[in-house]
């Protein structure tokens, strides 16, 4: 390959806009050009203004913000000292993953776009808006806008004379060799890499804290449709459970030593260990070899989370995210690399524009994983050369969870409020979330259980202030960051609690009922609850807010209180937002447009955050 000339960064979330742009960097390869694909905040963005030829892959995440891995890139490339010629050497494409369910639909991307045109960048086309609502996905935006993209850019860089596009049905080289032992080295190990029990330094997704799992511990009721678990971890030695108040992080302190209330704790779960066995029986692989992992290109590392040695069974449980829906890109290589001629026609087929109808129906829709496409396609499974199983397959990637107590009332521990993801589609088996249910498999009673974790700054943070009023308004397990508020602002004395909780019985899934009238009865907390299944007419939380309109208005406009929302992305924010501004009509006097420039206003001060997931 040549010396690169293309730069593709990513701002991704869930993966999608690394799978993106990855796929960019292979069909940039088939084209004979260079191609680095690297995450926002892993490039040093100051380099940007030597760059020729870039492409921004960016999501937009919760209510119109960047991914976590684009944050640091989005507060610099907003800096209003950059000079307006920065980037003029630059031609650029910004590639955006949304979802037109949402307000803010594509928001970073169009935001991107037009900062980068600001900054003196030529954009090689106008924004691609992919669309997770349209019925083929997000492909439908992009095939089309990347088939003009490389039109553009061979204009800009042909095809060297005398080498052709390599066609599509021919395999790049693997990302990796995997260099198998004869005999296993001692050295070749099971345990996650970098995780420990002591630990030298704050925990990170390198090298997590082992946490005893404490308790695990059925919160719904027995007749209830959702089974939800209040999981406890010891944290002693972790480096994170000193509590200390909430302050500005230091540039260099990319993760606290601590946490405070809205912070979130993150989880790297496992494989079950019957998937594990299912797939090595697929792919004729021995879970007990040894390898070595050896890049083939210069600029490609090895993954950090992978132990050298590394046994085949620790990549497959530990690391291959093997119980994931595959994106498009799985079946283009799976057809490369298969040599069953009815089976590689269908790969083709399900990879190719004309086929992605089919595909979302046999692979999206119904949720069928990895694992799973693999049995279907048996001749193919078993020939895939372990060297591309990296390629083939993405990371486990780590689950984010809402901490749900505070260091102040239970010092060296931590807890969340977890809803075990189970659901059923068309196929047979129930499809079951990866992390929700290896965390419920997990019965401490049974044994010592430890779960790889580390901490993070969440999207709220709470006001210094001592007599400053909170509005927490919680459903379900949107309630699990306002139990750690109450409880560490019950513990600093301050009383001005205010929480709307909403669930669908009393006496099914009303979480820490007990706790919360105690705290009621000593004063320091104000309940609303709405049981939506109580009664024949359902009652949410945005019913309950307009009910006591003149208190909420009260609240946040003459004592400067501040408002927190938590819980489902789909339709609570905007019904909690359209009730709140239907407050400020009716008891602020405020007209339509007042009422929405006031709603900004809070939301632009800080005093209205909310903290929502799909």
């Amino acid at each position: 390959m040549p010396s690169p000339r293309l730069l593709v960064l990513f701002g991704s979330q869930t993966g999608t806009a690394q799978d993106v742009s990855e796929r960019l960097g292979r069909e940039a390869r088939r084209r004979r050009l260079g191609c680095r694909v690297q995450a926002l905040d892993s490039y040093p963005v100051v380099n940007l203004i030597n760059e020729p030829l870039v492409i921004f892959v960016c999501a937009t995440t919760g209510q119109g913000d960047p991914p976590d891995n684009m944050k640091n890139f989005w507060r610099f490339i907003f800096r209003k000292n950059l000079p307006s010629t920065s980037l003029c050497q630059m031609d650029f494409a910004v590639l955006g993953l949304g979802d037109s369910s949402y307000a803010k639909f594509n928001f970073v991307a169009k935001k991107l776009y037009r900062r980068l045109l600001q900054l003196g960048g030529t954009a090689l086309l106008p924004v691609c808006l992919g669309d997770d609502q349209h019925e083929l996905g997000p492909d439908a935006a992009i095939d089309p806008w990347l088939h003009t993209l490389w039109e553009k850019v061979l204009g800009l860089h042909p095809v060297p004379i005398g080498l052709g596009v390599i066609p599509p049905g021919v395999p790049l080289p693997s990302k990796f060799a995997l260099q198998f032992f004869q005999e296993a080295p001692e050295m070749c190990s099971g345990e996650q890499r970098g995780a420990r029990t002591e630990p030298q330094s704050p925990p990170s997704e390198l090298q997590p804290f082992l946490a005893r799992m404490v308790t695990n511990r059925r919160v719904t009721g027995p007749s209830h449709f959702q089974d939800v678990r209040l999981i406890e971890f010891d944290i002693t030695g972790s480096g994170i459970n000193q509590p200390s108040p909430r302050v500005p992080p230091k540039p260099s302190m990319a993760f606290p030593h601590s946490f405070a209330a809205g912070d979130v704790v993150l989880i790297l779960p496992q494989n079950a260990a019957s998937h594990v066995q299912q797939f090595c029986q697929a792919l004729g692989l021995d879970p007990d070899q040894c390898f070595m992992l050896q890049p083939r290109e210069p600029d490609v590392s090895c993954p950090e989370r992978l132990p050298q040695p590394c046994s085949v069974r620790h990549l497959v449980s530990q690391y291959l995210d093997i119980a994931s829906v595959p994106r498009r890109s799985f079946f283009e290589l799976l057809a490369c690399l298969s040599p069953h001629e009815l089976e590689r026609d269908k790969l083709l087929e399900l990879s190719s524009p004309a086929g992605q109808e089919e595909l979302s129906q046999y692979c999206s829709r119904p949720r069928r994983t990895a694992l799973e496409v693999l049995c279907d396609f048996p001749h193919t499974a078993a020939a895939i050369p372990p060297d591309y199983l990296l390629d083939l397959i993405p990371p486990i990637r780590p689950r984010a969870f809402s901490i749900a107590s505070s260091l102040l009332a239970r010092p060296s521990r931590l807890q969340i409020l977890m809803a075990v993801v189970q659901y059923q589609t068309r196929l047979k088996e129930p499809r079951r979330g990866l992390c929700s249910s290896w965390l419920a498999s997990l019965d401490p009673e049974q044994g010592p259980v430890q779960v790889p974790l580390w901490v993070r700054p969440g999207g709220l943070t709470f006001p210094q202030a001592p007599d400053t009023p909170v509005i927490m308004v919680g459903p379900g397990t949107g309630v699990a960051p306002f139990r750690a508020a109450v409880q560490e602002r019950v513990a600093q004395g301050r009383t001005e609690n205010f929480l709307f909780f909403g669930c669908r019985q009393r006496d099914q899934d009303f979480y820490w009922e007990a706790e919360w009238k105690e705290l009621e009865e000593r004063g320091c907390l104000s309940l609303v609850t709405a049981f939506s299944r109580d009664q024949e007419r359902k009652v949410y939380v945005q019913h309950r807010l307009r009910e006591l309109g003149p208190l909420v208005w009260e609240l946040l406009d003459h004592r400067g209180a501040y408002f927190y929302l938590a819980g489902n992305a789909k339709y609570m924010p905007a019904d909690v937002s359209e009730a709140l501004t239907s407050i400020f009509r009716e008891e602020g006097g405020l007209s339509g447009p007042e009422a929405a420039a006031y709603l900004a206003r809070l939301q632009r001060t800080l005093r209205f955050q909310t903290e929502t997931w799909a």
